[in-house]
């Protein structure tokens, strides 16, 4: 059975599981996550704009959500970029 989830593609034979905790889909999908990034920061920055803060907590919460999920997907895919650099060198 673990030969069959084997990526034969994967030079080294790993499984496709373990490459996919490895970090995987954060390389191969690394620009539609950044672009999911960058539509968080952005619908944070509009919230913030657009709707009056008459709302109180709800407003504050959604925006502070909209804006930390941006900067964290963000910061995740600058981590890697600067992660695999240094290893390469």
């Amino acid at each position: 059975m673990a030969d069959a989830e084997r990526d034969h593609v994967h030079p080294h034979g790993a499984t496709r599981m373990a490459r996919y905790c490895h970090g995987g889909p954060l390389v191969t999908h690394q620009v539609p996550l950044a672009l999911v990034g960058l539509a968080c920061l952005a619908l944070g920055i509009v919230v913030a704009v657009v709707i009056p803060d008459s709302d109180g907590p709800a407003w504050a919460m959604a925006v502070a959500g909209c804006l930390a999920a941006g900067v964290l997907l963000l910061g995740r895919i600058g981590f890697a970029l600067f992660r695999r650099r240094r290893a390469a060198t």
